[in-house]
């Protein structure tokens, strides 16, 4: 049985700290995964700044709710789940998702938590597990599964490599031109397509 696992921002809705950026002012804030591959990182420089502009978890769940899915993800999505069973993996957080998900149809979600103060203060966050996407898939795999994985950010590569099929989709012309054996699609009917040849050949 074949289980496809998606990643979430900028494969099916818009990457959540851009928008925040954008929504705030704050151009710092539009670093993401496609530019930082420590993670860990990433989030400390993310936490630093949210606390320095004095802005908290509310002010970016304000953010979240006029988000809407990409434009033809939630159909892509529906496709997807009649043809094989899928899993969103994503680094973000509960806090984050859950309005998204109802936007999408409420596919099932694999991510992390905030810490979060009873002030809305973001102080933390906490990883459901190390590597949590290659350890996911590399679990599903060992549970008698054979997974498809497509993602657009350097956190996505390790569930790529390790899947029967990978694919990268809508990603960064660095991460296509050093990973050129990953099919690069930016329309979800290729990725559609690439995914049910993926199954149909199995």
């Amino acid at each position: 049985m074949i289980i496809t696992c998606l990643d979430l921002e900028g494969v099916l809705v818009p990457e959540i700290w851009i928008a925040f950026s954008e929504a705030t002012g704050i151009p710092e804030l539009r670093r993401t995964t496609r530019d930082e591959p420590d993670y860990d990182k990433l989030m400390k420089y993310r936490i630093g700044i949210l606390k320095e502009h004095g802005l908290g978890l509310k002010e970016i769940q304000d953010t979240i709710k006029k988000i809407d899915p990409l434009p033809g993800a939630k159909e892509f999505l529906d496709s997807l789940r009649r043809k094989c069973q899928t899993i969103i993996l994503s680094d973000t957080f509960e806090q984050f998702a859950a309005p998204l998900m109802e936007k999408l149809g409420m596919p099932v979600i694999f991510c992390n938590t905030l810490e979060v103060a009873p002030d809305g203060e973001i102080t933390g966050y906490k990883m459901r597990c190390e590597k949590s996407k290659l350890t996911t898939v590399k679990a599903l795999q060992s549970i008698g599964f054979e997974t498809i994985a497509s993602g657009d950010s350097f956190n996505d590569l390790g569930m790529i490599q390790a899947s029967k099929a990978g694919f990268l989709f809508r990603s960064t012309e660095q991460i296509i031109k050093d990973y050129p054996q990953y099919p690069a699609f930016t329309e979800y009917s290729e990725l559609l397509d690439a995914i049910e040849k993926v199954i149909n050949n199995s």
